[in-house]
């Protein structure tokens, strides 16, 4: 993989940050846009911009055949059965949370149990949280191994017949965890629960295919992927979707409306309510063709060798945890020892490395680290060793001046 033509199509990698030629190892939280991105993104501002599904005129039939052909690209992406099996959302949060309220509330009584883990980022905890007090169903964790990870065992042990739902990331943002999804939803299945896989760190890294995982909801986000903020997908099997109620109401997913009631339109449209995000969808098909470019078996494998060369890297400094285990996603979250993470990130960044710090959204976790927040580092396809070896010299002198501080 050519590292260096890729980083040339990403504009804003090309800037220093406080005199330095910017560092970005901040993807997790969310990831650069390559130029044909925002060049799809502009065409249809400048060319295209109209309403869909709503105007018979030439800008409008345009803009339509854009935004569906973006569903079919998503489709083809995951390998959906249908295109009525993509709804657009405005990312991974609303996805869950749609699929919590509609899904989960109709469908959970007292006595049912929606099945977690302790290393969900917190928009795959408060939606069943939420949908537990208001069904009065009770909210389970898998107990985590010692590394971060789960075990099939724990999960068995975990899922029982009163289980009615399994929600799971497929890669943890802190730990770089990837959870055997597919053996998951065997066991949720075989219980009569539903598997919902929140794919925001899977789909940008890995190759997804929901009849291969067989799980029953898949959502991700295009800005964690190359593609615009603001969008993301709900891939459901559409016999469920079917069965589900929208939760927001008004135009474009209605068929006919009445003075005292209203009926919805087919899939995937009913739950599409308002006007969509149009250029958002145009960007994340933009985005996909990107990353097939490339191709994720060749994403991740780069990912990966940069994984454990910074995990090799980091190890040589006296004084610094890291945290999950050996086999992971492309990141890696660790602290230096009497350094406050948010220290260590200004630090760094004063040496133009962005590198992200906090509870990243997995309060959970962090208790469960015995930390209250972590510095993390995570790589994508425009990164390189290099960018490790800056990080690590930065570190360094982090530790020596506050060292000296102190």
């Amino acid at each position: 993989m050519d590292v260096k033509a890729i980083k040339e199509q990403f504009p804003i990698l090309n800037q220093e940050v406080n005199g330095h030629p910017l560092v970005y190892l901040d993807s997790s939280a969310t990831s650069q846009k390559p130029l044909s991105v925002i060049e799809a993104v502009n065409t249809y501002y400048r060319e295209d911009n109209s309403n869909v599904h709503r105007g018979v005129h030439t800008l409008g039939t345009r803009a339509t055949d854009k935004y569906e052909g973006a569903r079919e690209k998503v489709r083809e992406f995951i390998n959906a059965r249908s295109t009525a099996e993509i709804i657009f959302t405005r990312g991974t949060t609303t996805a869950i949370n749609l699929v919590a309220t509609s899904y989960g509330r109709a469908n959970l009584k007292p006595g049912d149990e929606i099945v977690i883990t302790p290393m969900e980022h917190h928009s795959n905890i408060i939606p069943w949280q939420q949908a537990a007090k208001a069904t009065g169903a009770t909210l389970k964790y898998i107990p985590l191994q010692s590394d971060g990870t789960i075990t099939l065992e724990a999960v068995r042990e975990t899922v029982t017949a009163n289980t009615k739902i399994v929600a799971m990331t497929q890669v943890s943002n802190v730990l770089g965890t990837i959870n055997p999804i597919k053996e998951v939803a065997q066991i949720a299945h075989a219980h009569g629960a539903v598997m919902l896989v929140d794919g925001a760190q899977g789909a940008p890294h890995l190759k997804v295919d929901v009849a291969d995982l067989d799980c029953d909801f898949y959502a991700f986000s295009a800005h964690k992927m190359c593609g615009p903020t603001g969008i993301g997908v709900l891939y459901g099997k559409k016999e469920l979707l079917e069965n589900m109620e929208p939760i927001e109401f008004g135009g474009e997913m209605i068929d006919f409306v009445n003075l005292y009631d209203s009926t919805w339109k087919e899939l995937p449209w009913k739950f599409e309510g308002g006007t969509p995000i149009i250029a958002g969808a145009i960007g994340l098909a933009a985005a996909i063709d990107f990353l097939n470019e490339i191709g994720n078996e060749t994403i991740l494998d780069h990912e990966q060798k940069l994984a454990d060369y910074a995990m090799k890297q980091l190890r040589t400094i006296d004084g610094i945890s890291i945290y999950g285990p050996e086999k992971r996603a492309g990141l890696v979250t660790f602290n230096l020892d009497d350094v406050h993470p948010h220290d260590t990130a200004t630090a760094l960044d004063a040496e133009g490395i962005a590198v992200r710090a906090g509870h990243h959204c997995a309060q959970p976790l962090m208790k469960w680290l015995d930390v209250t927040a972590t510095a993390r580092a995570s790589f994508y396809l425009y990164n390189t060793e290099e960018d490790i070896d800056l990080l690590v010299n930065g570190l360094l002198k982090t530790k020596e001046y506050f060292g000296n501080v102190f």
